[in-house]
């Protein structure tokens, strides 16, 4: 670990170069001093030889010659002296183990005996017959009385002075390697601790903890990128702030937008959605029949757009139509410079400007159908008492009822569409009490028990044990109720089912009405709670259905009333589900 890191690598780099330099500078010095050593023995040698030599030729008397022999040479070198073929000495040493060499091994050796029977100089390194000594031998002739001097001493000197030399140099070249390791050490450890504290702060930036500084150490260059990393941070925390902030006013944009946008890359997966386009995802796989208790996934209509999207590179758009209401798709390539790295939908709820349409188109012809048939019934059947058609009094009173029942009828026409504007204008008013739930819901589920018997029809309640009281108004929830339990038990054939279950839902209550009826057609299911909307477009009356289609928009204006909302899934030939919630804790101004 300690070698990967910046200090073992610097650290290991110094101590090799600086090794390397060592070991060259050693071979060259010990290569030198032994030449060295071996050029000063010769010297040395040669200066006695010579000295000896011009003192024989100087002087007659040979004892002074020789006495001074002996004190000029070196006390571990020997003097060999040939007068003449008879005449030869050698001195003595203080090296024991220098041997004495022989006038006839002078002779044998050819280089040795030019010496002497010429006038030269020379020096030579030769090994003595025994096979066992080497030496360092000079010698000089002598031209004025003939013969050589020869001073010679062992090899061994001359490597036990260069051995000394090489421990001497060995010892410091160590010396230097230590010096070099503690050296190399402290300086890479000065120089990678600024190191180690940015790497440090790296960290820390990383985590995102972006207020993280490097202390400024020196003044170097090792300083500037200091000063450089604590500016980067600096500047990383105002961008990303800023991106913080562009991200959160981007996603309130997109969640306060009323159309849906799903952002995807090129495997179909979602990036970035909202509310509107998550309700759509929600109602795609209701009426596809999927599972959505996990987390849903793009249609395969959409990812088939998506191809084309990629493909083509242009921007497609489709309509499609989910559980009664019309959604229009505008699908964008994204790009990253020219590579298509995604696409953005758009889908825009276009039910409500159908609607619109339709409302304005159907307003008029709804209002004047639904006061035509009882203003005629009244003008025909009291035309007929007035002109004496009826006329036996049991007559007349059948036709007086059915005048009086369509006045009725009139009358509560009038008071739904009264009661309706006052909604829609905000002047409905609360009588707002905390209610038991329990027998709330029993009592209106006996009300309807006799007309779900006469049709075989289960009626039945689901509660949680939880549940005890809730505030709301009881007679404009009893009503709400009435409506939607009515229309259930009339859309639904005989041996059917309807429930109601009543559950909390986060800080809500829950009202579902269940049936396993008739259903709504699809085209039909985004304006049930349209006034005057009517699936069955005869607008027949019989005793089964009655009703002036005001029913459902007079509810959803009574929950929404409760700050609550309410909605319908609908399948056609599989039943209806209407809910509401209304939130436990009502805040009515």
């Amino acid at each position: 670990m300690f070698l990967r890191s910046v200090v073992g690598k610097l650290w290991i780099t110094i101590i090799l170069l600086v090794s390397v330099v060592l070991m060259i500078l050693t071979f060259l010095l010990l290569g030198f001093f032994e030449n060295f050593h071996v050029n000063e023995a010769e010297k040395d040698l040669m200066q006695t030889a010579a000295k000896v030599s011009v003192m024989i030729e100087q002087y007659d008397d040979r004892e002074l010659v020789l006495e001074t022999a002996e004190r000029v040479k070196d006390p571990i070198s020997r003097i060999a002296i040939v007068f003449d073929n008879e005449d030869f000495w050698t001195s003595e040493t203080d090296d024991s183990a220098l041997p004495e060499i022989t006038y006839q091994w002078l002779i044998e050796d050819n280089q040795l005996r030019d010496i002497i029977l010429s006038t030269t100089e020379s020096e030579f390194q030769k090994e003595l017959p025994n096979g066992k000594d080497e030496i360092m031998i000079v010698g000089t002739s002598l031209p004025v009385s003939g013969g050589a001097v020869f001073v010679y001493q062992s090899l061994n000197a001359v490597k036990e002075t260069t051995q000394q030399t090489t421990r001497i140099i060995l010892l410091a070249a160590g010396i230097a390697i230590v010096l070099t390791t503690i050296f190399a050490f402290f300086l890479s450890t000065r120089i990678t601790s600024p190191l180690i504290k940015m790497r440090e702060g790296a960290i820390e930036l990383a985590k995102g903890e972006f207020n993280t500084k490097v202390p400024i150490l020196t003044h170097d260059e090792i300083g500037e990128l200091a000063m450089a990393f604590n500016r980067m941070g600096r500047q990383l925390k105002f961008h990303i702030n800023a991106l913080r902030q562009e991200k959160e006013q981007l996603y309130s944009i997109l969640s306060s937008m009323a159309d849906g946008v799903i952002t995807l890359n090129r495997k179909a997966e979602i990036i970035v959605s909202n509310p509107p386009a998550e309700k759509f995802l929600e109602d795609w796989h209701f009426e596809n029949d999927e599972d959505t208790s996990g987390k849903k996934g793009l249609p395969k209509e959409i990812e088939n757009i998506l191809e084309e999207v990629i493909d083509s590179e242009n921007e497609q758009s489709r309509e499609i139509f989910i559980q009664g209401r019309n959604w229009v798709m505008i699908m964008t390539p994204l790009y990253d410079q020219s590579y298509v790295r995604g696409a953005v939908a758009v889908f825009r709820d276009m039910t409500e400007e159908r609607r619109l349409d339709k409302l304005r188109e159907d307003f008029i012809a709804n209002v004047s159908h639904e006061l035509r048939t009882p203003i005629s019934m009244l003008q025909g059947y009291s035309e007929a008492i007035v002109d004496d058609i009826a006329e036996s009094k049991e007559d007349k009173n059948e036709l007086a009822t059915i005048i009086h029942e369509e006045s009725l009828r009139i009358g509560r026409l009038v008071n739904e569409l009264l009661d309706l504007a006052r909604m829609k204008a905000g002047h409905i008013v609360l009588n707002t009490e905390e209610v038991e739930l329990k027998l709330f819901l029993d009592r209106i589920v006996r009300k309807f028990q006799g007309l779900a018997k006469e049709k075989n029809i289960f009626l039945n309640l689901e509660m949680d044990n939880d549940l005890q009281k809730l505030s709301f108004d009881p007679d404009r929830i009893e009503q709400v109720l009435t409506n939607l339990i009515d229309n259930a038990i009339n859309h639904t054939d005989e041996d059917g089912n309807v429930s109601i279950i009543v559950e909390q839902i986060e800080d809500a209550i829950q009202f579902a009405i269940r049936d396993d009826g008739s259903g709504i057609p699809q085209d039909d299911l985004a304006f049930v709670f349209e006034r005057f909307y009517k699936a069955d477009k005869s607008r027949k009356r019989t005793k089964a259905k009655p009703g002036t289609g005001l029913g459902l928009a007079i509810a959803k204006n009574i929950v929404e009333a409760h700050q609550g909302s309410i909605a319908v899934q609908s399948k056609q030939g599989e039943g209806t589900t209407f809910t509401f919630k209304i939130p436990k804790n009502i805040e009515l101004s």
